[in-house]
C-alpha cells in the first residue's frame, strides 16, 4: 500500500519584515514614491483639465513658493504642523495613541483668544508670556484627563481623547457666540485689529519670524528630551514594553501623565501661535485638521524633530500647491483634496516597502 506525501506550494509571494536598510536607500524609496504620486496627480489633472503634467506642478510650485507673500505663508503653515506633530511624539512613542491634539489646540487657542479680549491693556512683554503659559497649562490639563483614566483604569486613551476634541469644539462654539464681533455675526472677528495686543511682534521685518524660532526651539528640545533625557528613556522603555518598565521600578503611570502633560501644553502653545501669530481669532477651524495630518507627520518622522519639519514643509507645499491648482485650473476643494490624499498615500505607501520586502516564489526544476 503506497503513500503519497503531499507537498504544499509555497504561496506566490510573501510578505518579509526587513531590518536596517539603509539611511541613503530609505530616503532613494520615500523620493521615488513622491515622484510617482506627482505623475499620478499629473495625468489624473490631465485627464480632467488637458492641463499637461509640466504645467500643473508649476501652478502648485507658484502657489506654494510663488511670491514672498505666499512662501513665509507656506512656512507658517510648516512651523504650525510641526509644532503639533512635535507635541505628539513623545505620547505615541509611549505607545499612549493622543488622538486630541485638535481639542488641545483649540483649548490654547480660546484661552490665548481670552487673554487678547480681557487683558488687552498688558504691555506686550507681560501679555505674550502669560498667554505662552496659561495656553500651555490649557493644553496640558485637557491632555490630563484622558491620561490619568488610561493610567488608573486602562481605559482607551484613542476614543477618550477623541472625545475630548469633540468638548473642545463645543466649548469654541461657546466662546465665539460669547465674544462675537459684531453682535449676531456668529464670528469672533479679528481682536485687537487697532492696536494689535497680543499678536506676535514683526522681528527683523516678518511677521512670522517668532512663529518659526518658537517652533525651531521646541524641535531642539524634544530631539534633546527623547534621546538624551532619563525621562526621553522612560518613555522609549514604557513604549516597547509596560511589563519591562515596571519589571525596571520605573512607575509607568506617573510616565504616562507627565508624557501626556508635555505633549498637551505643546499642543496648546501650537493654539496659542494659531490665534496670536497666525489669524489673530478664534473659531471652531482654529485646528483646521491638523491635529490629525500631525499624527501622519510624527509617524512618518519616526518622532524625529528634523524629519518632522521636512515632512511638514513637504505637507504644507501640497496643501497650498494643490489650492492653487484648483483655482487656477477651476476645479472645486475636493480635486485639491483628492491630489493631497494621492500623494499621502503614495507616501505611506513607501513606508511598507522600507519596512517589508516582498519574496516571490521560486520556479522549481523542471517547469513545475
Amino acid at each position: 500500500m503506497s503513500t503519497e506525501i503531499k507537498t504544499e506550494k509555497a504561496p506566490f509571494v510573501r510578505v518579509v519584515k526587513q531590518e536596517g536598510m539603509p539611511f541613503s536607500k530609505r530616503v532613494v524609496v520615500r523620493i521615488c514614491f513622491v515622484l510617482i504620486a506627482l505623475v499620478v496627480c499629473g495625468f489624473l489633472i490631465n485627464a480632467i483639465t488637458s492641463y499637461d503634467p509640466v504645467s500643473v506642478y508649476t501652478i502648485m510650485f507658484e502657489g506654494a513658493f510663488g511670491n514672498a507673500r505666499r512662501t513665509w505663508a507656506t512656512v507658517r503653515e510648516m512651523m504650525m504642523l510641526a509644532l503639533i506633530a512635535i507635541g505628539l511624539a513623545p505620547a505615541f512613542k509611549m505607545k499612549f495613541w493622543n488622538i486630541g491634539a485638535e481639542g488641545q489646540i483649540l483649548i490654547g487657542g480660546i484661552i490665548s483668544a481670552g487673554c487678547m479680549i480681557y487683558l488687552s491693556a498688558c504691555p506686550a512683554h507681560v501679555l505674550l508670556p502669560l498667554m505662552f503659559v496659561l495656553s500651555a497649562a490649557g493644553g496640558a490639563a485637557w491632555a490630563l484627563l484622558p491620561a490619568i483614566f488610561k493610567a488608573r483604569f486602562n481605559t482607551n486613551e484613542t476614543l477618550f481623547t477623541l472625545m475630548m476634541n469633540y468638548v473642545a469644539i463645543q466649548l469654541t462654539s461657546f466662546f465665539v457666540a460669547h465674544w462675537e464681533n459684531p453682535k449676531g455675526s456668529n464670528t469672533v472677528g479679528i481682536i485687537n485689529s487697532a492696536n494689535q495686543a497680543g499678536w506676535f511682534p514683526e522681528v527683523f521685518g516678518q511677521k512670522y519670524f517668532i512663529n518659526v524660532a518658537l517652533t525651531l526651539v521646541f524641535a531642539i528640545f524634544m530631539f534633546i528630551y527623547l534621546r538624551y533625557t532619563k525621562h526621553g528613556f522612560e518613555i522609549s522603555v514604557v513604549g516597547n514594553s509596560e511589563n519591562t518598565a515596571r519589571y525596571a521600578g520605573m512607575n509607568v503611570s506617573r510616565i504616562m501623565i507627565r508624557t501626556m502633560l508635555l505633549s498637551g501644553a505643546i499642543c496648546g502653545i501650537a493654539g496659542f501661535m494659531a490665534v496670536s501669530g497666525a489669524s489673530h481669532t478664534i473659531s471652531t477651524s482654529t485646528a483646521g485638521g491638523r491635529g490629525f495630518t500631525a499624527i501622519i507627520v510624527a509617524w512618518l518622522a519616526k518622532f524625529d524633530s528634523a524629519t518632522m519639519l521636512l515632512i511638514s514643509l513637504l505637507i504644507a507645499f501640497l496643501n497650498s500647491g494643490a489650492t492653487e491648482i484648483a483655482s487656477k485650473c477651476k476645479l472645486n476643494d475636493y480635486a485639491s483634496d483628492m491630489i493631497i490624499g494621492i500623494i499621502l498615500f503614495f507616501i505611506l505607501a513607501s513606508e511598507f516597502f522600507i519596512n517589508y520586502r516582498l519574496v516571490f516564489r521560486k520556479k522549481e526544476k523542471g517547469g513545475v
